[in-house]
């Protein structure tokens, strides 16, 4: 087992890891919309999912995968009205990519975020 830790990618704000590197597969923790130096990166849910989804495959390349290697993503939405939008963000950085998935809707996310994305994926 291999922890996995970049500086394209905020530091884990709590007692986890970036992500674990385990039996051929990456498992990321949930990131969410903070950049690198751990400012979050607008108010908006747009600002928010792109830097998520960018933070995501740093990690991922950290830990030698890739956004085309993911085998599963998780989704937690602070506001269930965001679905569509984050969909159209989300089918950009996958591309024809489209790894299982599922969304769901949480009360509250760490710093007030309007995201947060985990997933698991294949160790090139």
């Amino acid at each position: 087992m291999n922890i996995i830790s970049t500086q394209n990618a905020p530091q884990a704000i709590g007692p986890y890891s970036q992500a674990i590197v385990a039996n051929g597969l990456v498992y990321t923790s949930g990131q969410i919309g903070l950049m690198p130096n751990g400012e979050i990166a607008g108010n908006g849910i747009s600002s928010q999912t792109n830097q998520v989804l960018s933070n995501l495959k740093a990690v991922l390349e950290a830990g030698g995968s890739s956004m085309d290697s993911v085998i599963k993503t998780t989704i937690f939405l602070a506001d269930m009205d965001d679905f569509a939008e984050v969909n159209e963000i989300y089918e950009k950085h996958f591309g024809s990519h489209k790894p299982a998935r599922s969304t769901v809707s949480a009360k509250t996310l760490p710093r007030n975020a309007l995201v947060e994305i985990e997933c698991i994926a294949l160790v090139k």
